[in-house]
């Protein structure tokens, strides 16, 4: 094996040519998979058997979630602030066993993830074909006839999630049981039975740690779409005495906010940026809708997922754990309230005894410990160890002319001052301007590595009206970090 074929690239990742070679010829594409990705985990410092988090995600004692008074984010009926860090487990409750779904959700739980998203009448043939448990959820394809031992299925993981401290996104249907445009279908719903089924549903998981996605995966283009959607709606709230909060789940490159914004049950929006692009630039639609009036939360809640083709086409290449990162730290510092994670493989539920769809090469159990996925939950940590609801997008303070290309900075600051957090996904230096910065008092300062969830000192010069901060190695794509600088005004607590 030459020097050139065992080498680190920008996302501290190996390159084992040679390796990968052999394994093909041994042992087979699986474990020629799971080695690659046992090997980048060791190369990022993170162990298989990762646990950030210790006890419960969320201590649900806090209470049911409401939106914040002042519109930006979410938190407990306590006031406590909650972040949201979704996973797209689409098919979870078709696909996996209860035991299955038990290795799933402890997984989840141990990497920190506060909410799965998860549909009750799932996309991959979710009506005719039984669940893991071999029922099917409505008697004949009827929304006003819920079969009891599905339903009982579902419990299950509502209940287990809730005992792991985690929130259920629950989708009460895929989209194509009311817009089928592609997929399985069929349609099934009418204003009057999506109210029913909605009732059903609010009334069945009143007391239950839920937060309802409607839509799920299409945009409404008929008068019948936007009737059956509102009916659901309504049902839901009728059916929970509306203790839940409320949003949608368009498809690719839209958000809620661009057919629901102005009505009252939406209590948030979340678009879908989606999978057809390296650099996605989902600040935009981050910032497009924190912009909005009245002003309301925003999240991604389908960003490009890891281990997914770039446009569903190998030949783009792959989505890869720094894409996650990039699109994560992007939102989130443009004025998201939380982010959601994906992986293609985990949302299909992928297994050797399914077709893979949009190529999807690694079964969902193996593709738990893909880096991305640990990552999120260092992410969550480093919002968590400062007051996180307080950040306000804050560009102005970048001295320089900020290029919209992958090394796009994002930066923002706390509405008190106390802090201020910069992402540079390249690498780059960050110039801060004196002039912007000169109230926060700038304390002490760190690089964040997103890769490693570790942080070092990070020194500064001052040169022509600037703050200039030099992260770590060279500027290149996926050698990412954070900065983050502390008022010195402020008693944070330093970071690891």
């Amino acid at each position: 094996m030459s020097k050139d074929e065992l080498q680190t690239n920008g996302d501290g990742q190996f390159l084992i040519a040679a390796v990968a070679r052999w394994l093909r010829l041994i042992s087979g594409y699986q474990l020629f998979i799971a080695l690659c990705f046992t090997i980048t985990q060791t190369a990022h410092g993170q162990s298989r058997d990762a646990d950030l988090f210790k006890g419960p995600s969320v201590d649900l004692r806090h209470g049911r979630l409401k939106v914040s008074t002042n519109g930006r984010y979410l938190e407990h009926e306590d006031g406590t602030p909650f972040f949201w860090l979704g996973d797209t487990a689409w098919e979870l409750f078709h696909r996996l066993t209860r035991d299955e779904s038990d290795l799933y959700l402890e997984d989840r739980r141990s990497k920190g993830f506060t909410v799965i998203q998860a549909v009750v009448l799932a996309d991959l043939e979710g009506l005719s074909v039984a669940n893991a448990n071999g029922h099917t959820p409505l008697k004949n394809n009827d929304p006003s006839t819920p079969d009891e031992a599905y339903f009982k299925d579902v419990d299950y993981v509502v209940d287990r999630a809730e005992s792991l401290g985690m929130f259920i996104g629950l989708l009460p249907t895929w989209g194509d049981k009311f817009n089928k445009k592609w997929g399985f279908g069929p349609e099934i719903f009418t204003p009057d039975n999506a109210k029913q089924f909605g009732r059903f549903l609010g009334q069945r998981y009143r007391e239950k740690p839920i937060i309802w996605i409607l839509g799920g995966d299409r945009i409404p283009e008929t008068k019948e779409h936007y009737a059956i959607i509102r009916a659901m709606a309504e049902g839901l709230a009728q059916g929970d005495a509306n203790s839940h909060l409320m949003t949608y789940h368009p498809w690719g490159e839209t958000s809620s906010s661009q057919f629901f914004h102005n009505e009252q049950w939406l209590d948030f929006n979340m678009f879908q940026s989606g999978h057809v692009a390296s650099d996605m630039p989902n600040y935009k639609y981050t910032q497009k809708d924190y912009d909005r009036i009245p002003i309301k939360p925003v999240i991604d809640g389908e960003p490009r997922y890891e281990d997914h083709p770039v446009k569903w086409d190998p030949k783009n290449g792959w989505f890869n754990d720094f894409d996650v990162r990039q699109a994560a730290y992007w939102s989130m510092l443009s004025g998201a309230a939380g982010h959601t994670y994906g992986d293609n493989n985990i949302w299909q539920m992928y297994a050797s005894n399914r077709e893979p769809l949009g190529h999807a090469r690694i079964y969902w159990s193996n593709a738990l410990q893909h880096p991305g996925a640990i990552e999120m939950g260092y992410m969550r940590q480093l919002f968590e160890a400062r007051p996180f609801e307080k950040l306000r997008p804050a560009q102005q303070l970048l001295a320089d002319n900020i290029k919209e290309d992958g090394s796009y900075q994002c930066a923002a600051v706390a509405g008190d001052s106390s802090y201020v957090i910069v992402y540079s996904p390249y690498g780059k230096t960050v110039s801060l301007l004196d002039e912007h910065v000169d109230h926060i008092d700038m304390g002490k300062a760190y690089w964040f590595n997103p890769r490693t969830g570790k942080s070092t000192t990070a020194e500064f010069k001052r040169l022509a009206g600037k703050i200039i901060y030099d992260p770590p190695g060279a500027e290149t794509r996926g050698n990412d970090w954070v900065l983050v600088v502390d008022s010195k005004r402020t008693t944070l607590k330093a970071l690891p």
